[in-house]
């Protein structure tokens, strides 16, 4: 204890005496005295170093940026991805041209117009032409960005066409969920009261069309159909990201969202592509959703329309795989939930 005290009581000692001395040659600066004077041989290293650095850092922006270009830029599988792209590449370019020219006007400057005794600033107060030049340039720019990006981001969130597939997507910490429709194409109602262990969507079974609907351990969808994801979440804020098909939509508590996409390519047509036997789609969670976030992974399969079919009538109802809710069904409406599940009247004597 009494060393950390020694040692805080030299930092704070060396602490004062450099306000000491900065206070000194600051008021030196002020009376006109000899620390106001410039020293030419450092002025012109640091002039020549402003150069060196734009040169060397110049080569290796551009030399990582092409290098490395496949390990960051996925590609794309999806029809509005595409315009996503052509956009995003605009904006870089546009961007991109700037910047370079800044930066290059930055560093020159900063060695061509380094302190010389001889040498005085031009006093130039104003040029109305060059003002209305860079005003109304980059307004025009970032009008027409702005308008390409509102068509795009219009056209995506549209309203689904009718013959889209439904898929329920919900997370919850810290994992995702989906449901998908049975025969009849139309998700039922869910309600938050009768949510348990296993009913984690909390389907209200008051409802006919939730009858057939089922929750699979593996998510699928169809090649060049329309796919609806009617996002939403059950505890806190989570976000469906499935950068392949640059698809990011918030699943927000008690405000349910969707987002509706075509995938271009299925999953064995993209591991063709990148030489990758092992590669799958898949959606991540891009908020910061608490301590289990990393966990929350879910693997899509992108199927040919017929083996995506063929895997949809595999599949078996919530309720034929969960017999007992049927107790949750309304006594009129039991007859019609056994034929629309398959159930038969022994499973139903068993319940009873």
């Amino acid at each position: 204890m009494f060393n950390l005290a020694i040692v805080l009581g030299v930092v704070l000692l060396l602490a004062i005496l450099f306000l000491i001395f900065r206070i000194s040659s600051l008021i030196s600066v002020a009376k006109g005295g000899d620390s106001g004077k410039v020293d030419k041989g450092s002025n012109r290293i640091n002039g020549a170093m402003f150069m060196i650095f734009l040169v060397v850092m110049g080569f290796l922006f551009f030399w990582y940026s092409f290098k490395d270009f496949e390990n960051y830029n996925l590609p794309v599988a999806s029809e509005h991805g595409s315009e996503y792209e052509f956009m995003f590449w605009v904006t870089m370019a546009v961007t991109g041209v700037i910047f370079v020219l800044t930066q290059i006007l930055l560093f020159y400057f900063s060695w061509k117009y380094q302190y010389k005794e001889d040498s005085r600033a031009l006093f130039y107060p104003e040029n109305n032409k060059l003002e209305v030049i860079w005003t109304f340039v980059p307004a025009i720019v970032l009008a027409i960005l702005v308008f390409t990006g509102w068509r795009v981001w219009t056209d995506v969130t549209a309203p689904a066409p009718e013959n889209t597939n439904n898929i329920e997507i919900m997370g919850y910490q810290f994992a995702w969920a989906v449901r998908y429709p049975g025969v009849d194409g139309e998700l039922g109602n869910s309600d938050y009261r009768v949510v348990d262990a296993t009913n984690a969507f909390g389907i209200d079974f008051s409802d006919k069309a939730a009858y057939d609907d089922f929750i699979p351990r593996e998510m699928h969808i169809p090649v060049g159909e329309p796919v609806t994801f009617n996002i939403r979440a059950r505890d806190v804020l989570h976000s469906v990201f499935a950068p392949h098909f640059r698809l990011k939509m918030d699943a927000v508590p008690g405000m349910p969202t969707s987002f509706t996409f075509t995938a271009t390519k299925t999953t064995e047509q993209m591991r063709e592509e990148l030489n990758d036997p092992d590669f799958n789609y898949e959606i991540a969670c891009t908020e910061i959703c608490g301590k289990g976030h990393f966990s929350m992974k879910l693997t899509m399969v992108v199927d040919e329309t017929e083996d995506y079919l063929k895997w949809y009538a595999e599949q078996e109802s919530f309720l034929k795989r969960n017999p007992e809710y049927l107790a949750n069904v309304p006594a009129d409406l039991k007859e019609l939930a056994m034929m629309k599940t398959g159930i038969d009247n022994k499973e139903l004597e068993k319940q009873n």
